[in-house]
């Protein structure tokens, strides 16, 4: 089932129930311009004097803290400060033998449509960012060089109608400073647009959404907490997204809701779906999906690295005019979220890949499901394929129910309904 509300442009799944093998749960979520360079604009120039000090210096690994920022710029708009240095992205050992797809292969930025940037940390101001993110395109950046960090003062808006590539060299982290949702692409479609984003050798960290949909007031178990607030670095509507070589870290979505999740990526409806590669997320959170979160969205991920995400949501979601006599999203929903510690997929016919992957210490919610992975092919066609990937340390509850194939368990850091599961040279914790 899902229905989809014009007024938030927002969709809501209903997840598959494990007949056997345990109790499944379901969810959804639902300064001035520099000169033109070769094949683009340079966006660059004088970003301003600091008015709250100059930024300090740090070294920011995966996982761990940033140093501190500077204050909010001039005329040029807040600007860059130095980092230190960035970590190397995705899995520490191993590697999914069977090689990565051709798309999962960075995109060629040799003729950008804008570089960000003069060639000084200075002149890499938020301003600069914005207007390169309105006009989309491919996105370069020319900072000097040190690796620099820019405040993110107000979530950038990607046109829909064309592809756009941020690539940061290697040098730049995207920070939300805890405020605000750093990237959106909201498109009002649905599994139609062709268009999409792919972001390249980047960081991203402390992004945050801010939920205003409460609700509705009822005593437990009903559901609690919220129906919007999804993906704090990242939401993507009827969009198709590639990630290589980059870093998400504390970013946090909704905190608390059923329907709601995606700490770092919430991606829904996409054509396409989502493909990761070489890239590590640590330390995100959200009521499901502390990672990553899809609705009706093919997953798949490659030689990345989950570490330390948490779905702080509880109870799982589920329809139950038994237990609650309060109508939400047109059901009788009863739980506030947990599902899926790191990963989450929701949706019908859509698949999930996972091939040379470290899915470690990750933690679903009380009462809730998938410390790994949750995954629920509500017409039971999906499938699940794992391949040289650890999953060990994650915390949750797990079933296994499959409607073909001699995988019926997967662990206990899993909680699935899929159509089959293969698994291939993996270590997947409880799986006999």
């Amino acid at each position: 089932m899902l229905t989809a509300r014009s007024g938030s442009g927002r969709a809501v799944g209903r997840g598959g129930r494990a007949t056997s093998g345990g109790t499944g749960g379901h969810s959804s979520f639902a300064g001035s311009a520099g000169s033109s360079g070769a094949g683009g604009n340079t966006i660059g120039g004088a970003g301003g004097n600091s008015a709250g000090g100059k930024g300090g210096s740090g070294t920011r690994q995966t996982g761990g803290n940033t140093g501190v920022t500077g204050g909010t710029g001039g005329p040029g708009g807040t600007r860059a400060t130095s980092t230190g240095t960035i970590t190397s992205a995705g899995t520490p050992n191993g590697s999914c033998g069977a090689g990565v797809p051709a798309r999962g292969q960075p995109a060629d930025i040799s003729n950008p449509t804008t570089v960000v940037g003069a060639g000084s940390e200075a002149s890499c101001t938020f301003a600069k960012l914005q207007a390169a993110a309105t006009l989309g395109g491919i996105i370069t950046f020319n900072c000097g060089s040190a690796v620099v960090t820019i405040p993110v003062t107000a979530t950038l808006n990607l046109p829909t109608g064309k592809n756009t590539v941020i690539d940061g060299g290697n040098k730049i982290t995207l920070d939300g400073q805890g405020s605000v949702q750093i990237l959106r692409f909201d498109s009002a479609n649905f599994q139609a647009n062709t268009n999409g984003l792919t972001l390249q050798h980047i960081t991203l960290i402390n992004g945050k959404t801010t939920p205003t949909q409460a609700i509705p007031t009822a005593p437990t178990p009903c559901s609690q907490g919220w129906d919007d607030g999804e993906g704090g670095a990242l939401y993507m509507r009827d969009g198709n997204l590639t990630v290589i070589d980059s870093i998400f870290t504390n970013n946090q979505a909704a905190p608390l809701g059923p329907d709601t999740g995606g700490g770092a990526i919430y991606i829904l409806g996409s054509k396409n779906g989502v493909l990761i590669v070489g890239s590590t997320f640590s330390n995100n959170a959200a009521s499901n999906a502390g990672a990553v979160g899809c609705l009706f969205s093919e997953l798949d991920v490659y030689n990345s690295l989950f570490t330390n995400n948490t779905a702080t949501g509880n109870g799982a979601n589920s329809d139950d005019a038994t237990k609650c006599s309060v109508i939400n999203n047109g059901q009788n929903e009863v739980g506030s979220g947990g599902n899926g510690g790191a990963l989450y997929s929701d949706g019908n016919s859509v698949n999930i890949t996972l091939c040379g992957d470290a899915i470690l210490n990750n933690t679903a919610g009380q009462g809730a499901f998938g410390g790994g992975l949750f995954f629920t092919s509500n017409n039971m066609q999906g499938t699940l394929s794992i391949a040289d990937t650890t999953m060990t340390g994650n915390t949750g509850g797990h079933w296994t129910v499959v409607s073909t194939g001699s995988v019926t368990n997967v662990g206990d850091a899993v909680g699935t309904n899929a159509k089959s599961i293969t698994v291939t040279n993996s270590t997947l914790q409880g799986m006999p």
